[in-house]
């Protein structure tokens, strides 16, 4: 843990080191405080003479020596140590505060980065709240360790040490008790450390799990409503929330035993020292001003003792933030990107599948020899049954996913031998349901290209009979879309994202069933866009409605993990295979509207 929080706060080393030389100065002052409280008890109120260089200091300062000229001298010096404590707490809160917003800041974009390069297959077994969950809370609570609880543990230690040399200065007896409690006030504290820790662990999975279920009943609010599982929801929800209360009680109830144990023992040896002192006084061995700037430090010291003890549960809530951070991204399913990758400027759209094969658990492939080859230009389909690996085809040549054996090539180039944001800027994807950001209609057709021009995007949109109803919005372009685009019909969406992959322009378009969810009169407005899009371009279209792919120049079927039929419409229905059986299956079902 130590060395990965080191590593966040290298950049702002500088900084740290101003921050410790203030709370150094703050430390000086804080033990430097109780000393005017002594001059004004033993020098003004008492008959005890200054020292001889302490007279001669006030001397010089006032040029005289009267007790109450001396009480001036120790109450404008009181001022000035709380005067220069407090500019250092100032200094010192600003820029922890600084430098703790940065690395947070830093680690949230470290870990997005890492995320934005993770497989889609990271994200089918990880559930999205607990990734939420870890990007915020567990953040904050490592933004908080590094940039203050590390110097403040430096601080403690330091401040402990001057501490008991002042201490065994002015009482090396009484010194003696504080320093006989101490080691078994830090054992006691050890022991609660695993503790701490397993049930600070427990606190922040229930934490994640409440993020979880909160965001997948929001994102489905529409599915809940419509099937009457609101109080359902809420019970969940409860569950879970009540068992985020007793993981945070439990946690709370051995974290609460630390600072009375604390308390009790600094009274213990507070009392102990009043005692002694009182009787030194009597005998005349000791002022009322030491015996008051003792116990002050009596006191001081076991506020550091304190801190450090408190400090494991800084240190355990840290340690569990980043076990969770570094799962995150210690995560080795990170499509591999070469160094030197190719970044060509166009491509002219040939694909080729040589015995590919890939599982998303490598021990249940879904494809097992996968091989065809599609010429540039070509208007491809893809059937077969449900799960049969149709999907996943198509999501390997932008490497969402890596093939495990074989090759996808592009140009006759291994897809992995291209950059990946070269690669995928050569592909246009327009999937089932199109997917809009919260933002205007403008920006969301220009997501793919975002330095499109207004006239590229209005072009595009009048192409994928956008253009027409955008313009009835109230704002037009510029008209907000409600989350996920929820605000926008199926077929709506469907246009923009048409028009998005139109601005685009990227010589390959995979097209996952656009239309298969729309209905009659959006499906033909969607299939005349789609028409226009795929002028000139190598289309692999993934067909559910075989009607959609009957003009395709090549048609491949897919079941069993290999291809089992490969030809055009006509081909494939006289030789009677697979692909007439589905063909005569939707016919004689009525499902296939257009081919009836």
């Amino acid at each position: 843990m130590l060395q990965f929080i080191k590593g966040l706060i290298r950049p702002y080393r500088s900084t740290l080191v101003f921050i410790l030389l203030a709370m150094l100065v703050e430390t000086a002052m804080s033990l430097a405080a109780p000393w005017p409280l002594k001059i004004i008890l033993d020098n003004v109120v008492g008959e005890h003479k200054l020292s001889p260089w302490l007279h001669h200091v006030i001397g010089d300062l006032v040029g005289r020596d009267s007790r109450m000229h001396v009480a001036g001298v120790a109450a404008l010096v009181f001022v000035l140590i709380a005067a220069l404590g407090a500019i250092a707490s100032y200094i010192e809160n600003y820029y922890t505060e600084s430098v703790g917003q940065w690395v947070a800041h830093d680690l949230r974009m470290k870990m997005y980065e890492h995320l934005q390069r993770l497989s889609l297959g990271y994200y089918s077994t990880h559930a999205t709240g607990t990734i939420l969950s870890t990007i915020t809370s567990d953040i904050q609570t490592i933004e908080g360790f590094a940039s203050s609880s590390t110097l403040n543990i430096v601080v403690d230690m330091l401040t402990i040490v001057c501490m008991l040399g002042l201490m065994f200065w002015l009482n090396w007896d009484f010194t003696l008790i504080a320093v006989a409690v101490t080691p078994f006030l830090l054992l006691f504290v050890s022991r609660f450390k695993k503790a701490v820790k397993k049930a600070t662990h427990e606190v922040r999975k229930e934490q994640s799990e409440i993020v979880a279920v909160v965001q997948q009943g929001l994102e489905s609010i529409q599915a809940v409503k419509a099937f009457g599982q609101e109080q359902a929801e809420q019970a969940q929800l409860q569950a879970v929330s009540e068992a985020t209360v007793s993981a945070a009680l439990k946690a709370r109830s051995v974290k609460a035993l630390l600072s009375p144990v604390v308390t009790v023992t600094v009274a213990a040896c507070t009392a102990i020292v009043l005692w002694r002192g009182a009787a030194l006084i009597l005998a005349g061995a000791m002022t009322v001003g030491s015996l008051t700037v003792y116990l002050a430090y009596l006191t001081k010291f076991f506020k550091p003792v304190k801190d450090l003890a408190t400090t494991t549960n800084a240190v355990a809530q840290a340690a569990v933030g980043t076990e969770r951070i570094r799962a995150i991204l210690d995560t080795d399913t990170v499509i591999p990107e070469k160094e030197d990758g190719l970044t060509p400027e166009t491509v002219a759209g040939e694909i080729e599948f040589e015995q590919v094969a890939f599982g998303y658990d490598p021990a249940y492939p879904i494809l097992t020899d996968v091989s065809f080859k599609i010429k540039p230009g070509q208007f491809i389909g893809i059937v077969g049954p449900t799960g049969s690996g149709k999907s996943t085809v198509v999501s390997l040549i932008p490497r969402f996913y890596d093939a495990q054996s074989g090759a996808v090539r592009i140009d006759g180039q291994d897809v992995r031998d291209y950059k990946l944001k070269s690669l995928r800027d050569k592909i246009g994807y327009v999937l089932q349901d199109t997917v809009l950001f919260r933002g205007t209609i403008l920006e969301n057709i220009a997501f793919g290209r975002p330095e499109a021009t207004k006239e590229e995007i209005v072009a595009a949109a009048k192409l994928a009979n956008a253009d027409e109803f955008i313009s009835h919005m109230p704002q037009g372009y510029d008209t907000m879309v409600g989350e996920r685009g929820s605000t926008l019909s199926g077929g709506q969406r469907q246009r923009i994202g048409i028009a998005r992959v139109m601005v685009r322009n990227s010589p390959i378009l995979l097209l996952d069933e656009p239309t298969a969810a729309l209905d009659s009169e959006s499906e033909k407005l969607v299939i005349d866009a789609l028409q226009r899009l795929m002028e000139g371009r190598t289309v692999i279209a993934i067909a559910h409605r075989l009607s959609t792919i009957r003009d395709a120049d090549q048609i491949i079927v897919i079941t069993g993990g290999v291809v089992a039929e490969n030809g055009t419409h006509e081909e494939l229905m006289s030789r009677n295979g697979l692909y007439a059986e589905l063909h005569r299956t939707q016919f004689d079902a009525g499902k296939d509207k257009v081919l009836a």
